[in-house]
C-alpha cells in the first residue's frame, strides 16, 4: 500500500515533487530548535493548489496522515513529523507566486510558499507596506505565518497576522478546495470561516493562498534606544509616546541588561549604546507615511519630557539607516546570543500590557529560587504585552541537565501568567511543544469546542495529527 500511494502521488506532483531518499528528506524532518527529530514516509512538494488537493484526496482515501510545512522555521514543532515513518510531510515551498497586487485596494494575493521578505519587497515596489516583520523573515513563508498566527514587532500598530488576512484558499482534509480568496473589508455573511484556519497549525486544512492587507509605505521612520529608570517607567513611556505621536508608535521593544550583556559576550559587532549600564532598555520606533512627518521633532520632544519626568535616564536616536540597523541588531540578536550561550528554556507569553512589570517581578525570583544561577533573559514586544521570558543555563552548567528542568520552569512561569489573565503562547503557537500545557491551562469547555471543530472538519484525523490537541 505504501509503494502504491507513493506511485500515485508521484504521478500527481512529478519527479521533482516527491522526495523519498533519506538525505533529501532530512531537512524537512528536524525542526528549528532541534527538539524534534521525525521520520517521514516521504516529502511531497506540490506546485499548485490542484496538486495539493489531489495529494490530500489520495492520502485521505488511504488513511495516510499529512504534516503541512511552510518554511520549517516554527518554534513549537507544529511542522515536524513523528518518528513512525508513516506520515507525509507536505511542503508548500514550490507554491511561491505573487498572484496579484492591488495598490488601490491595498491588497496582495499570494501563494502559501512565498517568503515573507519577498512579500515585503513586493509591497514596497508597489509603494505599499506589508507590516509583518519577524526575525526569520528571510526564510519563513506566509502560509506558515498564517497557520501559526505569527506576531512580530509590528503588532502594536498593525495587529497579528490574523488581522492582516482578508481571504484564504484552503484544501480541506478530504481534498476539497475552499475558495475564500475575497479582498473585502466588509463581508457580514455568516461565520468567518477563514479564522478557523488562521492559527490552526494545519490541523483543519492546508492554506494554499491568501489575500493580505497592505498599508501606505512609511516615509519617515525615527528610532530611539532608551535607558529606563525602572520597569514602571517603560509603561509610562509607552503611554506618553502613543499620545504625543498621535499613535504612530510602530514598535516598542523591551530589552533587559541581561539580554544586552548576552549580546556583547556572544555576538560580534554589537556595542553598548551607553557609557553606563542600566537595568532596562526600550527600543522605540515611530513611523508615518507623510514625506515630511516631523517625527524627529516629535520624538526629541517626547524623550525630553520623559527625561524631565524621570522615566528615561538616557537615550540615543538613530541618525542613519546604519545606526537604526545597529540598534535593532541589539534586540534581534538576543535569541541568537542565547543559542551561543548554551541551553535555553523559552516562554512565549503574553499578559495585559499593564501587567508586564508584575509578570517580570514575580517570575524572576521564583525561577531563580528554583534553579540557582539561572540567567533570566526577558525581552520582546512589551507594546502588545508579549514577553519572551527566556532562561539561559547557568554558566558552566550541563546543558542537558538544565533542559531537563523545562517542564518545571514552564509550570512556574505559566502559573503566574495565567494568574495575570495571560496566555501561555502569544505568537509561536502550540504544536507539539505546548500541547500538554494547553490541556492543563485551557478551560475544558474551550477544549471540547476545539475537539468538535476538529472532528467535524477532519473526522479521519489525517491532518497534522498530534498537534495542538
Amino acid at each position: 500500500m505504501t509503494q502504491d500511494i507513493l506511485t500515485q502521488i508521484a504521478s500527481v506532483v512529478g519527479p521533482n515533487g516527491l522526495l523519498t531518499a533519506p538525505a533529501d528528506k532530512a531537512p524537512f524532518e528536524e525542526e528549528e530548535r532541534g527538539l524534534y527529530h521525525g521520520k517521514a514516509l516521504a516529502v511531497v512538494r506540490p506546485a499548485s493548489t490542484a496538486e495539493v488537493a489531489a495529494v490530500v484526496k489520495l492520502c485521505a482515501e488511504a488513511g495516510v496522515a499529512i504534516v503541512p510545512q511552510g518554511g520549517n522555521t516554527g518554534l513549537c514543532g507544529g511542522g515536524a513529523p513523528d518518528d513512525s515513518g508513516r506520515q507525509i510531510v507536505l511542503s508548500l515551498g514550490r507554491m511561491n507566486r505573487v498572484r496579484a497586487v492591488d495598490p488601490l485596494n491595498f491588497t496582495m494575493t499570494v501563494e502559501a510558499g512565498v517568503i515573507l521578505q519577498t512579500l515585503q519587497k513586493t509591497a514596497e515596489e508597489a509603494g505599499c507596506l506589508f507590516p509583518l516583520s519577524l526575525g526569520a523573515e528571510g526564510s519563513c513563508v506566509i502560509g506558515g505565518n498564517i497557520s501559526t498566527n505569527a506576531g512580530g514587532s509590528g503588532v502594536l500598530r498593525y495587529g497579528n497576522t490574523r488581522e492582516l488576512v482578508l481571504g484564504l484558499e484552503v484544501v480541506l482534509p478530504d481534498g476539497q478546495v475552499w475558495d475564500g480568496l475575497r479582498s473585502l473589508r466588509k463581508d457580514n455573511t455568516g461565520y468567518d470561516l477563514k479564522q478557523l484556519f488562521i492559527g490552526g497549525e494545519g490541523t483543519l486544512g492546508i492554506i494554499t493562498a491568501a489575500v493580505i492587507k497592505l498599508f501606505p509605505r512609511p516615509r519617515d521612520v525615527q528610532t530611539a534606544f532608551c535607558a529606563m529608570a525602572d520597569l514602571d517607567s517603560v509603561l509610562a513611556l509607552l503611554a506618553r509616546a502613543r499620545a504625543a505621536s498621535g499613535d504612530q508608535v510602530t514598535a516598542f521593544e523591551l530589552i533587559g541588561r541581561s539580554g544586552l550583556v548576552l549580546d556583547l559576550e556572544n555576538l560580534p559587532g554589537i556595542a553598548d549604546p551607553f557609557a553606563e549600564p542600566h537595568d532596562w532598555y526600550v527600543l522605540m520606533e515611530l513611523s508615518t507615511s507623510r514625506p515630511e512627518g516631523s517625527l524627529q521633532e516629535s520624538l526629541e520632544s517626547l524623550l525630553g519630557e520623559a527625561m524631565e519626568a524621570g522615566e528615561v535616564v538616557d537615550a540615543v536616536m538613530a541618525q542613519s539607516m546604519d545606526q537604526r540597523n545597529a540598534l535593532w541588531r541589539i534586540r534581534e540578536g538576543v535569541p541568537e546570543a542565547q543559542k551561543k550561550a548554551g541551553g535555553s528554556i523559552k516562554h512565549d507569553v503574553s499578559v495585559p500590557v499593564s501587567s508586564v512589570p508584575e509578570l517580570i517581578r514575580r517570575a524572576t525570583p521564583a525561577v531563580e529560587t528554583a534553579l540557582p544561577g539561572v540567567r533570566v533573559i526577558p525581552f520582546g514586544h512589551v507594546g502588545d504585552g508579549n514577553i519572551h521570558y527566556n532562561l539561559s543555563q547557568p554558566k558552566g552548567a550541563d546543558k542537558q541537565a538544565f533542559l531537563a528542568e523545562w517542564e518545571n520552569m514552564n509550570r512556574i512561569v505559566h502559573d503566574i501568567v495565567v494568574e495575570l489573565r495571560g496566555s501561555i503562547s502569544a505568537e509561536h503557537g502550540i504544536g507539539k511543544l505546548k500541547k500538554g500545557e494547553l490541556a492543563h491551562y485551557k478551560e475544558s469547555l474551550e477544549l471540547d469546542l476545539m475537539r468538535k471543530i476538529k472532528a467535524a472538519l477532519d473526522p479521519m484525523g489525517v491532518m497534522n495529527p498530534g498537534k495542538i490537541l
